[in-house]
């Protein structure tokens, strides 16, 4: 095995990894079927969430380095992550997965958590419950797209060395928008059914 197919190996995993959102997704809606859920159920739930955000940061380090990496394992000088317009593409996606998660992680989770620590005993009262909504919501709302970009991210991978037709690329794009709205709108207990 050449260092090549080594990272080449360890980035794609990363991208696996990298599905945080879907099960972000997963999780927020599973919650929604509890309705008013327990303090400890809800605070369960919340912490799946926010433990993500920290694994998520170093996958993206991870694929980073590793996209980097392989750029001059596979022969090619860097100056073609800007030469290459699928690099590029995928370079400026994962930028806007980082800044998205940095805004998810530093900005909306610090309200959420300020929130609950309010919380005295086992319910949430309504006031609160009706604070943390739209934070919640603008979360889940950011996953969805997130989703959407990590599957782009998979779909432009399979093209660095080799390009779909453009309707083909343009199909595989529609349907990952339809499979991020559908995950962002609905429980999917079955998978892609």
């Amino acid at each position: 095995m050449s260092a090549y197919d080594g990272v080449k190996f360890l980035h794609i995993l990363t991208v696996v990894f990298m599905a945080a959102p879907l099960y972000n997704l997963v999780v927020v809606n599973e919650r929604l079927r509890f309705g008013k859920a327990p303090y400890a159920v809800d605070r369960y739930f919340e912490n799946l969430i926010k433990t993500n955000a920290l694994r998520c940061f170093v996958f993206q380090a991870t694929a980073l380095v590793t996209g980097i990496l392989l750029i001059p394992l596979s022969g090619q000088p860097l100056g073609a992550l800007f030469a290459n317009e699928i690099l590029l593409a995928k370079f400026f996606l994962l930028l806007i997965l980082t800044v998205l998660l940095s805004y998810v992680h530093l900005g909306i989770q610090p309200r959420i958590e300020a929130l609950l620590g309010k919380v005295q005993g086992n319910e949430i009262p309504s006031a609160i419950v009706e604070q943390l909504l739209p934070w919640r919501s603008r979360r889940k709302k950011l996953a969805g797209f997130c989703l959407f970009f990590v599957i782009t991210l998979v779909l432009l991978g399979l093209q660095v060395f080799g390009r779909f037709h453009p309707l083909m690329t343009g199909l595989l794009i529609l349907l990952a928008a339809v499979f991020s709205w559908r995950v962002y709108k609905s429980n999917i207990p079955y998978g892609w059914i």
